[in-house]
């Protein structure tokens, strides 16, 4: 196993912009890519019991992950709730395993601002799988598929009349659908739906594959792994790839443009020109911040 503390301390150095952070990214090894695992999908879907399920599977089979759990921030120190942390408790010491809770920091898209440099420094350090479980955002939570090879989205029984609404959104960056706590009143309905809305989008390329779980019991959980094995060895060949890299530029660049831009600053200069009683026009200023 790779040394746990050295990965922690890179990883906070990265999240939190410490110095020395950009030397890391820029030194990254590119000889070796482990593939990025994303599962989304809304509230209450069970993606923490899966993501659980998942890792059993893994470690059967004598292979190492790390988990990147995205968790709601705490609203007062924008640090990370830790709710995945309980579901996952019985990997917090196993040889095979890295789990890291990252706070969401109220960011869209059921990420977290640095996702991106994290993943990419976790596929360098020879782990065999790294998995994403985002937060449970609903419709919005698309951002994955711009960070994982392959995005698993878990849906439940219960969302058969919110199948419709989805299409905008988790219905595209699907590469599998889950549909868990399979169990229950719904599920085989749910996967007769999905199917039918899923037959336009995949006229011309392989069939989205739509496993069946209950990860509270394991059930259904092997076939997943199975499906998602297979996936990583026989990538769809399209311009995906290429889409996905160009979003994950777009962001750093992105970022690296607004580092100088002080939020703090911009509220001070505001609530200073507001409180004197100036004709306040929100255009006029942010252009003068820009020239």
């Amino acid at each position: 196993m790779q040394d746990v503390k050295k990965i922690a301390r890179t990883i906070s150095i990265i999240e939190n912009h410490l110095d020395g952070y950009e030397n890391i990214l820029l030194n990254l090894a590119s000889t070796y890519a482990s593939p990025i695992i994303g599962i989304t999908g809304p509230p209450g879907a069970g993606k923490s019991t899966l993501v659980d399920e998942l890792i059993s599977e893994i470690v059967k089979r004598n292979k190492t992950v790390a988990v990147l759990c995205i968790d709601p921030s705490s609203p007062f120190n924008m640090g990370a709730l830790l709710g995945d942390r309980i579901r996952m408790s019985r990997w917090y010491t196993h040889d095979k395993v890295f789990i890291r809770s990252l706070a969401s920091r109220k960011e869209l898209g059921g990420l977290c601002p640095m996702i991106i440099e994290i993943t990419e420094y976790l596929k360098t350090v020879d782990f065999d799988f790294v998995i994403v479980e985002t937060v449970g955002v609903g419709q919005t939570e698309i951002e994955i598929a711009g960070i994982a090879d392959t995005t698993v989205v878990c849906v439940v029984p219960e969302s058969g009349d919110e199948i419709q609404t989805m299409k905008a959104g988790l219905m595209e960056i699907a590469d599998i659908f889950v549909v868990n706590k399979s169990d229950r009143p719904g599920a085989d309905v749910l996967v007769k739906n999905l199917h039918s809305m899923l037959a336009p989008l995949t006229k011309n390329t392989d069939a989205i594959p739509i496993v069946k779980t209950t990860a509270n019991g394991g059930t259904g959980v092997e076939e997943l792994y199975s499906v998602i094995e297979k996936k990583i060895v026989n990538p769809n060949v399209n311009n995906k790839r290429s889409w996905l890299l160009a979003e994950k530029a777009y962001h750093l660049i992105q970022v690296s443009r607004m580092k100088d831009i002080d939020k703090q600053e911009l509220f001070n200069q505001i609530k200073k020109q507001t409180e004197e009683g100036r004709a306040f026009n929100l255009y006029r200023f942010v252009q003068s911040e820009l020239y």
